[in-house]
């Protein structure tokens, strides 16, 4: 059953938090917000409650996720987590978990609300007596974040810099090209209010994949600029960040660093590695002759930073499924590295903490089979039940690597999340 209403009573920016607020008792509840500039089929979605759903470990995840897809060929959200490589590879990961999300879930939604140049779709599995669209404009309050922890480094920054040079060392040897580092910045006993804390996130940090995914007691606010892969119809696209600089305080500066980022030679060769890697796990599906970088080297501006984005496509043969798809592509190459799978062995030995959700992605699938997957960068977990608070942050190493100027990166990529939690900032960083 679905209805379309035309939205004119309630201003577009506080819509999506009136739903999330109204919902948010539901077990999955999922926003999908493209800032409008993305350039898809909806400024942001919603979806709410469970029909139907999976959540299940590293062995056979795509397997299970193509036979749900198959059972319902309807709208599904939900997540894919960093550690499926696992049951990709002869991988495993050891370290401790604070947040303890599953490795794969996906739900059939109860309700859908699409959100498209103010006018909002809703679909639902629910009778007219259960959903009132009324009731929304009633039921929103604002309020202030909430948020009463320290912020904790789980590498200390002369580790961090210790580490970056026994990666180097692994480059010089030959073991690998580029590693994507990563650490943790955790807080233990926290209270926070998820919903006040991605509505600062989302109004000083608008990222064109940006999400607010409750799963049980587990929460994830996203303010991502990257994209996974995308699929329409029988093309794909990938579009993975390597290279960053802040932004300047004025649009002088601005145009000098995007220029600076454009130039960088260290930075264009982190980018053109991924690519490489890209182009090499697309052709594992790809049609032949179609694999093709559509632009190298693109310079982005975000809220807090710029970005350099490379797009590579293909077409994929005929009876590729979505199984085949993920499984060749994932976890992207951006996130590990190159070779992937040794890049993946050494993240293990040189991170303390396990990636889970981080680094892996949050999107959905289409009945037809279509599907859309941001990567979970820039976000803060939540685990209600345990008070824990995490944010990871990392950045691509090679031979080139200033282990100083990465570390800066790090803080750089986090600003928006420290900002978010009470300006603490200046102290966690000092």
């Amino acid at each position: 059953m679905q209805f379309q209403a035309h939205i004119r009573s309630v201003e577009k920016r506080d819509l999506k938090y009136i739903l999330l607020d109204y919902f948010k008792a539901e077990s999955s509840l999922l926003l999908l917000d493209g800032n409008t500039s993305n350039g898809d089929s909806f400024d942001w979605v919603i979806a709410a409650g469970v029909v139907d759903e999976i959540s299940v470990g590293v062995t056979n995840a795509f397997d299970e996720l193509q036979d749900f897809h198959n059972k319902h060929k309807d709208w599904i959200f939900g997540s894919l987590s960093y550690d499926l490589k696992n049951g990709l590879e002869k991988l495993e990961s050891t370290h401790p978990d604070g947040i303890q999300a599953p490795d794969l879930h996906f739900f059939l939604p109860k309700y859908l609300f699409v959100f498209k140049e103010n006018q909002l779709a809703v679909h639902h599995h629910a009778s007219q007596e259960e959903f009132d669209l009324e009731v929304l404009s009633r039921v929103f309050e604002s309020s202030g974040i909430a948020f009463n922890s320290t912020i904790k480094h789980r590498v200390a920054k002369q580790n961090y810099i210790a580490n970056v040079n026994l990666i180097k060392a692994h480059i010089q040897r030959g073991d690998i090209y580029e590693m994507n580092y990563c650490q943790e910045f955790y807080a233990e006993n926290s209270t926070l209010n998820p919903l006040d804390a991605f509505r600062r996130l989302n109004s000083i940090s608008k990222a064109p994949f940006s999400c607010y995914y409750k799963l049980g007691d587990t929460y994830l606010l996203s303010a991502s600029p990257e994209r996974y892969i995308k699929k329409d119809g029988a093309c794909i696209i990938s579009q993975p960040i390597k290279g960053t600089r802040k932004r300047g305080v004025s649009a002088e500066e601005d145009e000098r660093l995007k220029k600076e980022l454009y130039n960088d030679q260290k930075e264009r060769a982190e980018n053109v590695m991924i690519v490489d890697l890209v182009r090499n796990d697309l052709s594992r599906i790809a049609a032949k002759n179609t694999v093709k970088v559509d632009e190298l080297f693109g310079i982005y501006t975000f809220d807090q930073v710029h970005q350099m984005i490379s797009t590579i496509s293909c077409e994929v043969k005929a009876e590729t499924t979505i199984k085949d798809i993920l499984q060749a592509t994932f976890p992207m190459g951006s996130m590990t590295g190159a070779p992937k799978i040794r890049a993946m062995q050494l993240i293990e030995k040189f991170e303390q903490t396990k990636r889970g959700l981080y680094s892996g992605a949050i999107g959905y699938i289409s009945p037809e089979g279509d599907f859309d997957f941001n990567v979970v960068i820039r976000s803060i977990q939540y685990n209600t039940l345990k008070m824990y608070l995490s944010f990871m942050v990392g950045g691509a190493i090679t031979i080139g690597s200033d282990a100083e100027m990465e570390y800066q990166e790090c803080l750089v990529k986090a600003k928006a999340l420290f900002e978010v939690l009470e300006g603490k900032y200046a102290k966690t960083v000092s």
